[in-house]
């Protein structure tokens, strides 16, 4: 690792590379994007997270439409390379040692850099069976479990950059809670440095000017508490967590409160939901840097190729893709083509169901969990046959995971797929399995339609839409998230029911579901079908904004520039 370099980037998954199986979604996808932009940028960033050996989990369905989980097999030494240093850590009153193992992130150009992450690992013979499965799979075990697996990205993380060689790091960017005991770590090492205090001012100081934090949960129950008397036994005694903290009050640690407690910077990641975060912690100055996606990793062969045509530059600097503007309806409709016909020979191969290239294809592909509402385009089947029958053909295609805890999630994978076959023959439906990094490259770039109806103001971004977009694929969603600042109504995508400002987000009010599903069909109805079947330049026209205006917008240079400056403070010089 270079002495120069200046950023740490500490998040519980990473997806990096579809091989490299140690992410479940959303997040990990972020930041494996924010990385590769970082490459891109020739930024001075490291990369640090957790091995994961089992993987998040192999998903199948069985006969009756309901979700099955199985460890994911994958050698490490196939695509990461293990590191000579290992560093022990003091976890559940016991020593733990951790090996690290690197993956490079190379940049798309000649003036990009190399940027590499660290995947933390206990499966080492040293250590107690117990502990060597600390690392095995995302999100998987109990609440102790997950506080555990928190301390080693948090503290250990430190300690191995310490023993890489690392020791020129100016900002510790926590990607989400789980990350947040990088901030006690710093206490401990600023406090030895002082010979005082973790409570004195200027260790406090120290640590906030070293600390960033971006949190992606508008949910409260997805920001992670765990009781006191469980963070001693984890941590020790002797942290720098102590009861009556504002981060620490009726006998419960918030990990959220505690990043947003030491970090210089902090932010949400779309405009709307750095309103909701300020709404759930009061007092706590939350900006907002919103999402984007690596486009070099999400567009299509021959989307790229267009890019490479209109704006050569694009890989570089994020606003050529805005020339795509200029590119011929007979190149976007062939790119899309392309892309549509590799998607429906996955969909027959894995399905056997044979779809048709001329037949509008809606896309859904996210977690399924309820605030979500994947099942709402299937909630009315009469309706939806009465549209296809009328306004043109319609395809569907499905995929996501739940978590395996999670029921009510797969209830919803179990109730799409009875619907979509009820649907059939006047509407082919299908659900690909084992949702991931590949499928999803398929599905971004090979539907007509990306589908997108969370309850606002529950998504805090989203991506996949974005990443269709860089497609030429439009959205249809709720007004939330970063569609918000995505959407020019009719000219990029169109927008679900009533404005997401109507909404009380203190009460997690929304529009009832029915309404949604009636604004969907109407939609397409009215003005999607139509325009697909009926006024091709037009909807071509719609596409090429999708690339050219979300697409440029929305692409991970412009948020990692804007973290570089605003939360990193690197001038030109580390850029």
């Amino acid at each position: 690792m270079s002495e120069s370099t200046r950023v740490a980037y500490f998040s519980m998954e990473i997806g990096v590379d579809p091989l490299v199986p140690t992410y479940s979604g959303g997040l990990g996808i972020l930041a494996g994007d924010l990385l590769r932009s970082a490459a891109d940028l020739a930024l001075p960033v490291v990369g640090i997270t957790l091995l994961h050996r089992a993987g998040y989990f192999d998903q199948s369905i069985d006969a009756t439409g309901m979700q099955k989980e199985a460890p994911v097999r994958w050698n490490p030494a196939d695509r990461l390379e293990l590191q000579s240093p290992r560093v022990v850590v003091k976890l559940n009153g016991r020593k733990v040692t951790v090996q690290a193992w690197k993956y490079t992130v190379k940049p798309t150009h000649a003036k990009g850099g190399e940027v590499p992450v660290y995947f933390l690992d206990t499966d080492v013979p040293d250590n107690e069976p117990e502990d060597r499965q600390i690392t095995d799979a995302l999100y998987g075990g109990d609440h102790r479990h997950r506080l555990v697996q928190e301390g080693l990205l948090g503290i250990a993380g430190i300690y191995m950059l310490r023993a890489l060689g690392c020791a020129n790091i100016q900002t510790y960017h926590m990607n989400e809670g789980h990350g947040a005991l990088v901030t006690v770590e710093l206490l401990a090492e600023h406090s030895f440095k002082r010979k005082t205090s973790p409570a004195d001012p200027a260790v406090i100081e120290a640590v906030r000017n070293a600390c960033a934090f971006t949190t992606h949960t508008p949910v409260a129950a997805g920001h992670d508490q765990f009781p006191l008397d469980m963070v001693f036994e984890v941590l020790g005694e002797q942290s720098a967590i102590y009861d009556g903290a504002p981060y620490a009050q009726h006998n419960q640690l918030n990990m959220t409160r505690l990043a947003l407690y030491y970090s210089g910077f902090t932010s949400a990641v779309a405009r709307r939901h750095a309103e909701v975060s300020r709404e759930m912690f009061p007092g706590a100055r939350i900006d907002y840097i919103t999402n984007g996606i690596h486009a070099p990793t999400w567009a299509s062969p021959e989307v790229q190729s267009i890019l490479d045509k209109q704006g050569p530059n694009w890989r570089a600097d994020f606003r050529d893709v805005r020339r795509a503007l200029f590119a011929p309806d007979e190149a976007i409709a062939s790119a899309h083509a392309s892309a549509k016909r590799r998607l429906l020979d996955i969909v027959q191969k894995q399905t056997g169901v044979a779809m048709k290239e001329d037949v509008f294809t809606i896309g859904f592909a996210r977690r399924a969990t309820g605030y979500k509402r994947a099942d709402l385009l299937v909630s009315d089947l009469d309706r939806l046959r009465a549209i296809a029958s009328k306004a043109g053909a319609i395809q569907i295609i499905y995929a996501g995971k739940a978590h395996p805890k999670d029921y009510q999630g797969k209830e919803i994978i179990q109730r799409i797929i009875e619907r979509l076959k009820s649907l059939s023959p006047a509407i082919k439906g299908v659900f690909l399995q084992n949702y991931d990094m590949t499928l999803a490259k398929s599905l971004v770039a090979g539907v007509d339609l990306w589908l997108n109806n969370p309850v606002i103001p529950l998504e805090a971004s989203g991506t996949s839409g974005m990443k269709a977009a860089l497609n030429g694929v439009p959205s249809l969603s709720t007004a939330d998230g970063w569609w918000l600042e995505g959407c020019v109504e009719g000219v990029t995508g169109w927008t679900i029911g009533r404005d997401s400002f109507e909404v009380n987000a203190a009460n997690n009010a929304s529009t009832p579901p029915e309404e949604d599903a009636a604004s969907i069909y109407k939609h397409l109805e009215s003005d999607i079908l139509p325009m697909y079947y009926k006024d091709r330049p037009m909807w071509l026209q719609v596409m090429r904004h999708s690339i050219a205006l979300n697409g440029s917008q929305f692409n991970s240079n412009r948020p990692m520039a804007e973290y570089a400056e605003l939360a990193y403070r690197l001038g030109n010089s580390d850029r």
